[in-house]
């Protein structure tokens, strides 16, 4: 993607926009934060509850805990990253920690003295950074199918059944070819992707065909490896080793740890053990039968749980 500096690169009209703003009960806004436009898809009235997607999805993926969460006495927001669905697509700024100042942004922009932030994959990988980073903006944390970034790391350099149940993330350090990849056949590796990582309750091919057309977007497929291409390649680089010792900073606010049983690309064994980050109440819940979209494959079931959580005063570990 080449975009001169300064540039913005919006979801066009038309097929992009559609795809990007589809209809239901929430309504769509954009908001500006971190010198970029966010779109962002909103239901409800109450504490704020902020939905991070990742890959290869958009805010879509959380249609059903949206109204959920709406339906629960909260105000919930599902935006889309930097470079996803209806955000911007910037030249440059895919880096977790100017990500998860997007998301801070976004909660500024909206008004609200903080948020809970639930992330999923990257954008797990997200709010736990950004509750790292800005801890007075973030009032709860919950995470799905992600383990804490300085694990993420250490997991993928040393256990080698994550990093091949990973591997591609190392295939999208290759130049332009995963970009074509991802697009070529209508994005049939997209659907590819998400019936593999899922359980066996599998996703319904509308849905797939969803998140199909929007990886073809225009840039899209580029920003979304954006992300991954710096967290392997930073790794050893000066910015990637002052990332990881920020990492270090604990996360104080309770933390909700969800992951599914049989979730191919992420193990289990891997995210166990994020909670000694966590200088707060830290609760894990594993799906069983699931795999790397819970929320999607039982919504009912985690929805319930989260919820649950939410409204604990006290959530013990």
């Amino acid at each position: 993607m080449n975009l001169p500096a300064g540039s913005h690169s919006p979801a066009p009209a038309g097929k992009g926009t559609s795809v990007a703003r589809l209809e239901g009960p929430w309504t769509h806004r954009d908001v500006a934060a971190n010198g970029a436009r966010f779109h962002i898809a909103e239901m409800g009235d109450g504490p704020l509850v902020l939905l991070l997607h990742g890959f290869p999805q958009f805010w879509w993926t959380w249609r059903h805990q949206l109204t959920a969460l709406a339906d629960a006495g909260f105000r919930a927001v599902a935006m889309d990253l930097r470079g996803v669905g209806g955000s911007d697509r910037t030249p440059r700024g895919y880096d977790p920690g100017n990500l998860a100042l997007d998301v801070t942004g976004v909660i500024r922009s909206l008004g609200e003295p903080d948020a809970a932030l639930v992330g999923h994959d990257l954008g797990g990988y997200l709010a736990w950074t950004a509750a790292a980073m800005r801890p007075k903006l973030v009032r709860r944390l919950a995470v799905c199918s992600m383990p804490h970034p300085r694990r993420w790391r250490s997991t993928m350099l040393t256990d080698l059944r994550q990093s091949k149940s990973g591997g591609y993330i190392w295939g999208f350090q290759r130049p332009w070819l995963p970009e074509r990849q991802l697009v070529a056949d209508d994005a049939a590796l997209v659907g590819k992707l998400i019936h593999e990582w899922s359980g066996p309750r599998l996703p319904d091919e509308e849905d797939v065909a969803v998140y199909r057309r929007a990886m073809q977007i225009p840039s899209t497929a580029h920003c979304s490896l954006e992300p991954f291409r710096w967290m392997v390649r930073s790794m050893a680089r000066p910015d990637g080793l002052q990332f990881n010792r920020r990492m270090k900073r604990p996360v104080r606010v309770p933390t909700l740890q969800m992951h599914g049983s049989l979730d191919p690309a992420v193990r289990t064994r891997s995210v166990a053990g994020s909670g000694e980050f966590v200088e707060a109440p830290y609760r894990w819940r594993l799906f069983d039968g699931l795999g790397h979209f819970p929320h999607e494959e039982d919504p009912v079931a985690f929805s319930t749980e989260l919820i649950n959580w939410l409204k604990d005063p006290e959530p013990d570990r």
